[in-house]
């Protein structure tokens, strides 16, 4: 690796290691804040396990979130030729064919997949390892049908989402829990601020400074159209006003979850690279996006989201060691809502 391991993750390591050496399977929930490096974790601990000839089987709850741990997984297994595939709902016949092939016969070492691992057709040579993301987005059943295809394969979990302790139990009570609660060093905690919308000019200017010095933007809207029951705001007439009006001197580049993969995909990759100084987007980039050079995420109607949601979507900035800052607009003034956006 080319940077340091923080002590947590060596101790999640040793446990993971503890683990893997019993004779019964392992049964471990990695419990670890939005950036705190899980990925390279469970990148290492499968990497024991393939070196054991056997195969590891990564499931995901959505598409971008499969892809995205498939970029990150490859960047790490290329240089040690480590083969690794990914397999999504969306693929093609042929290509899925490939795939089965290539993991009934053991050529796939690795692969990352959404509820696409689960079907008929998919068979390893030697299932050795899960891990399982954000595993309370699974049912039992489907988590089941993927131990199915091995013999007894050992387990490991991982969820950003914050549990209570006395929960965790409730939920996953067989499950031994490990908590890596350091960030990387580099890591600054992310100012946060509730706004009214009428102080929204100055957050937009806020955004101009911001992307002048280089810096890319997230802004999230809770809906796709504006509707005649709910006075939320929407993401495309939001999308429409940003580009044409308030940030017209800036790239701004628009993703929903009604949209084909291709153009999400598209999108996602100028934003990565930089083409796209403003990302306009509903909740579909909560989990799993990657953008080191992001640095203000503002959320609409913020009122209108889930704690965890909101802990996610702050979880997108701040990646990298430049200071990052989540504004939470407030539309509305209900008590709930208002307590929620304190906490």
């Amino acid at each position: 690796l080319n940077f340091k391991l923080t002590n947590s993750q060596i101790n999640v390591l040793k446990d993971i290691r503890y683990d893997l050496a019993l004779k019964s399977p392992m049964n471990r929930l990695i419990q670890g804040d939005v950036g705190s490096g899980k990925t390279i974790v469970a990148v290492l601990s499968a990497a024991i396990v393939i070196s054991h000839g056997a195969q590891v089987a990564i499931m995901a709850p959505t598409e971008i979130l499969a892809e995205q741990h498939y970029i990150s997984f490859l960047k790490f297994c290329q240089p040690v030729n480590i083969n690794i595939a990914l397999l999504t709902g969306n693929q093609k016949k042929r290509e899925k064919e490939d795939i089965y092939f290539n993991l009934q016969s053991g050529k796939i070492q690795l692969i990352v997949g959404t509820h696409a691992l689960i079907q008929q057709n998919v068979k390893f040579q030697d299932l050795g390892m899960i891990i399982v993301d954000e595993q309370h987005r699974f049912g039992v059943e489907q988590r089941k049908a993927l131990i199915d295809k091995g013999y007894a394969p050992e387990i490991l979990a991982l969820t950003a989402t914050p549990i209570p302790r006395t929960l965790a139990f409730t939920i996953h009570g067989d499950m031994n829990i490990s908590i890596i609660d350091e960030l990387p060093q580099n890591r600054k905690p992310i100012i946060t601020k509730i706004v009214e919308p009428d102080h929204l000019d100055k957050v937009y200017n806020f955004m101009k400074k911001q992307m002048d010095s280089g810096n890319q933007c997230f802004v999230i809207y809770p809906i796709i159209e504006e509707s005649e029951k709910l006075d939320w705001k929407a993401s495309d007439t939001g999308y429409k006003k940003l580009n044409d009006i308030i940030l017209k001197d800036y790239n701004i580049g628009y993703i929903n979850g009604k949209m084909k993969k291709e153009n999400r995909d598209e999108q996602m990759m100028l934003m990565s690279k930089n083409k796209i100084q403003c990302l306009v987007a509903t909740t579909v980039i909560e989990v799993g996006i990657d953008i080191p050079n992001a640095t203000v995420m503002v959320i609409e109607n913020a009122e209108r989201f889930g704690l965890t949601q909101l802990h996610q979507l702050r979880g997108r900035i701040g990646r990298g060691n430049k200071q990052s800052y989540c504004i939470l607009v407030k539309n509305n003034d209900s008590q709930d809502g208002t307590h929620r956006l304190n906490v």
